[in-house]
């Protein structure tokens, strides 16, 4: 991942690890300085012999379970978490027999009292991922125990891309903004095609707002109104 500005673009993109229908929507962007500079900053920190969560398999992980032609939600986080074995490339998402995080906790029990879905053993999301629900943090990367330490990197410039690129090219998505950080990203999204529902961050830091926001019923009320089937929201 070395910093070489005379790397084709070419050569950049078949060096991702992304499911054939991102790579090719965003082709444009793994030529670009920001991205070539992002894949420097990480082969840094690899040599450094930092530890980066999550493992590099799952960093696209989002995308490679959720293609594009897929996605009908898509729900914004912001970083991935920085605990060992918690991130597993999905917003808000923790791999099998990892205890859930207060925000995720706060997630299910929001679930269970807008749909009576009970809260769930574990706390992984893949199979709302499977459903087409686009689980995409702004930041695709974290040094172990050290939070938004991969920020302001390049990733936020890429996740927008891809945010863009799910405006322009997909139709009736329903986009679920947790939290001033994920809302500030309206602007990206043509809201005369797609639905944006806002509500304060499901972290127990954040003011009141989360839980009662009945997102999840909402959610599947929208896709049906635009003949797409509802997402089963049962982990």
């Amino acid at each position: 991942m070395s910093h070489d500005l005379s790397l084709n673009t070419a050569d950049t993109v078949s060096s991702v690890q992304l499911h054939s229908s991102w790579k090719e929507l965003l082709k444009e962007e793994f030529g670009k300085e920001y991205f070539l500079s992002l894949r420097s900053f990480l082969k840094q920190e690899k040599a450094a012999g930092r530890i980066i969560y999550p493992p590099g398999p799952r960093i696209f992980a989002a995308f490679n379970e959720t293609p594009v032609e897929n996605v009908k939600v898509v729900i914004l986080g912001q970083d991935p978490y920085h605990g060992e074995g918690q991130a597993n490339g999905l917003s808000f998402s923790v791999a099998d027999g990892v205890r859930k995080p207060p925000s995720l906790l706060n997630i299910f029990k929001e679930l269970n009292a807008d749909l009576g879905i009970p809260i769930p053993v574990s706390g992984n999301l893949d199979r709302w991922a499977e459903q087409g629900v686009l689980l995409l943090n702004a930041t695709l990367t974290v040094r172990a125990n050290e939070a938004g330490s991969h920020q302001q990197k390049g990733w936020e410039q890429f996740t927008d891309a891809v945010i863009r690129a799910v405006s322009d090219h997909c139709s009736g998505v329903v986009f679920l903004l947790w939290g001033r950080y994920a809302q500030a990203k309206v602007p990206l999204i043509d809201g005369s095609k797609h639905f944006v529902l806002t509500a304060a961050h499901p972290s127990p830091l954040a003011r009141t707002g989360f839980m009662g926001c009945r997102h999840f019923s909402q959610t599947n009320k929208l896709l049906e109104s635009v003949g797409k089937s509802p997402v089963d929201w049962r982990c």
